[in-house]
């Protein structure tokens, strides 16, 4: 686990999950308004997200806290064969068995403690959480596509590819699925398309 100066990485388990939900939720809802997301945030539907991990015994949110114990980013993970359905298609249209993904949900931090570390820490937790609870052969998440055109997108944004990259991901060309979410200034839900990336997890290390 990397050491950051003033934070704290710690990592919760299936039901470890549901104390910590109320200040999860209002984290996800804070981040999620700004791009790429643009998510009118629900209470009531972060607070039944965040316990339908915590529902899996082989989940785990990773939280990050200042040394005065504020929640300042989170990050989650569960098995695939665990998450919804939507997640599900991909990945057996491409012959991909669910029980070798280990899936990351999301990953929130607020603004002023980016660029720190606290990234690479959310994925070293989840990483060896992977390798730790299971046979998994895959780790993998999804991101939102946006037009990089879009004139919502703020001045100066950079994508996450290239720290992506170097975690040793990589797109998983062809391979994406749909959600709905109502984005700020919306009447009503509207789809929208994620792109899977994934990285092999080495099986000798895993058994090490």
């Amino acid at each position: 686990m990397r050491l950051i100066p003033g934070i704290t990485v710690t990592p919760y388990v299936g039901q470890g999950i549901l104390p910590v939900v109320e200040e999860l939720a209002g984290l996800r809802i804070a981040v999620f308004r700004d791009w790429p997301y643009l998510y009118e945030g629900d209470l009531a539907y972060e607070r039944d997200y965040l316990a339908a991990y915590a529902a899996s015994p082989r989940s785990v949110c990773v939280v990050a806290r200042t040394g005065e114990g504020e929640v300042v980013g989170a990050s989650t993970g569960i098995p695939l064969a665990d998450d919804g359905e939507a997640f599900h298609q991909p990945f057996m249209e491409r012959g991909i068995a669910l029980d070798d993904v280990f899936y990351f949900g999301e990953s929130v931090l607020l603004a002023p403690w980016r660029g720190r570390g606290i990234g690479h820490a959310f994925f070293d937790a989840r990483e060896a959480h992977a390798q730790a609870c299971g046979d998994f052969r895959w780790t993998a998440f999804c991101s939102v596509r946006r037009d990089p055109l879009d004139p919502r997108a703020p001045d100066g944004y950079r994508p996450n590819d290239v720290f992506w990259r170097g975690r040793g991901y990589a797109p998983a060309e062809g391979m994406s699925c749909t959600l709905s979410w109502k984005e700020r200034g919306d009447g009503a839900a509207t789809s929208h398309t994620l792109d899977f990336w994934m990285r092999g997890i080495d099986r000798a290390e895993q058994h090490a």
